[in-house]
């Protein structure tokens, strides 16, 4: 599962669900947040992630580069520095 979390709000603005961890699955929740929202291409946006590979990979980070976000992702084996995403629950969501 991908998500793309808008802090400010604490609302899921984009998902995709796949079983494997390859960068289509972020590309898509990225691109469905973008859609949904409407971004200030002036604004200052940050997208901030855990070290996966898939918010690593040369395409999800030139997406970022060419919707105009900063990427951010946490210290290596520091799960605090992600907790909104980390501490995300399905459950608690739909309830």
């Amino acid at each position: 599962m991908s998500i793309q979390l808008d802090v400010f709000t604490r609302k899921i603005v984009g998902y995709a669900l796949t079983d494997h961890l390859r960068c289509e699955a972020v590309l898509e929740a990225l691109r469905m947040a973008v859609n949904s929202q409407c971004l200030d291409p002036e604004g200052e946006l940050i997208s901030h992630s855990d070290r996966g590979c898939q918010y690593a990979a040369e395409d999800y980070r030139r997406e970022l580069e060419n919707f105009g976000i900063t990427a951010s992702m946490s210290r290596r084996g520091n799960c605090y520095d992600n907790a909104y995403a980390e501490s995300f629950s399905i459950r608690s969501r739909l309830s």
